[in-house]
């Protein structure tokens, strides 16, 4: 029960495939439509299928498909449909974070701001090429959110059903939203605590990468209340380890896996739990020089493996994959503790050591 399957949890069942059907057909209908309105909405539709279909690992539906199917939902492309609304969510998350953070690319590729501006220069058009980057990236990223509601609704799923599922769908959106505000607000105020950097990565990831996915399949379930509380104790933990991970990625990890340049959340400032934790036990001249090189745009490949350095030597990266471990083991031992459907359980499981022991 400890060890990752050979087939992911995310490819059991079909489910990627079924997800990315899902995806592929609602993309193709909302292309049709934005076509006759105008052709210059075809770019918009490009990127937008680029995006969602380009690349993701499709975590969130599968710890909803499985949430569901752990409270003895009964599977059917419908349940699948309405829970790749959930990819709608994490695009609108990304594509306005990379915009807040200035970031250059996402999976490898451009960011959606800089793809847009990256247009207006070829054609020529007047104005500000960033400024129109931004003011797309804005306006997809708003378009993504509003799909993940039409998604959700028009999978076909018994309208009771589907209002059962409406407040943690709800829920997990507004989490999400205040908790990159937390992110934002955390850089500028320069707050390097502990405390705050664990809160801003429980809102702005953690919750709505496992918890907020699982209760709502088990809402699409209507599970048992012992099984709601059981998803949320595992969820929790789970998925802030699974947010631990990403930050020890965004500083360490490899830019041919990651598709983002190395220290990215360096030079973007990230007061992630990490650095927090460097910063607890740094001071005098390695304290100064990573407040230094946090934030700095400029930070050069020399400067972030300086930082590297200092954040491994200080303790903080080993205090960082210990922590990640204990929180996976709390998760998992929630998991045992509850009734579950078999299947569903080991691909939970699995899907725990795939979140946290990953290396995009």
């Amino acid at each position: 029960m400890t060890h990752a399957a050979p087939v992911s949890p995310v490819d059991r069942a079909g489910l990627r495939q079924r997800i990315d059907k899902a995806l592929t057909e609602f993309l193709a209908s909302q292309r049709a439509w934005m076509a006759g309105v105008d052709d210059a909405l075809a770019p918009l539709a490009e990127a937008i299928e680029v995006f969602v279909l380009g690349g993701g690992k499709r975590l969130r539906p599968a710890f909803a498909y499985w949430g569901f199917r752990g409270a003895g939902g009964v599977d059917t492309d419908q349940v699948v449909t309405a829970l790749a609304a959930l990819e709608f969510v994490q695009a609108s998350a990304l594509i306005h974070d990379d915009l807040m953070d200035r970031s250059d690319t996402r999976r490898g590729e451009p960011a959606v701001h800089r793809r847009f501006a990256a247009r207006h220069r070829a054609a020529g058009w007047g104005g500000d090429p960033d400024g129109f980057g931004d003011a797309a990236a804005i306006l997809l990223g708003d378009l993504s959110l509003v799909w993940s509601d039409e998604l959700l609704h028009s999978a076909g799923l018994d309208p009771h059903t589907v209002a059962r599922a409406r407040p943690v769908f709800d829920a997990m959106r507004t989490e999400v939203t205040v908790g990159q505000y937390l992110d934002v607000l955390t850089q500028v105020t320069g707050d390097t605590s502990v405390e705050r950097a664990g809160k801003v990565a429980r809102y702005k990831s953690a919750k709505y990468t496992v918890e907020r996915p699982l209760l709502l399949g088990a809402a699409l379930a209507d599970a048992a209340v012992e099984v709601r509380t059981a998803y949320s104790a595992y969820g929790l933990p789970l998925g802030e380890a699974f947010q631990l991970r990403d930050d020890v990625l965004g500083v360490f990890g490899d830019p041919a896996q990651t598709g983002k340049p190395a220290g990215d959340d360096l030079r973007e400032g990230k007061r992630t739990y990490l650095v927090a934790a460097a910063l607890e036990t740094t001071d005098g001249a390695g304290r100064e020089l990573l407040l230094g090189g946090l934030g700095d745009p400029g930070l050069d490949e020399t400067g972030v493996a300086r930082l590297r350095e200092l954040i491994d030597g200080s303790g903080a990266l080993a205090r960082t994959e210990q922590r990640i471990g204990m929180l996976t083991d709390t998760a998992l031992a929630a998991l045992a503790a509850v009734d579950l459907d078999t299947e569903a359980r080991q691909a939970l499981v699995d899907l725990a050591i795939a979140a946290t022991r990953r290396a995009d």
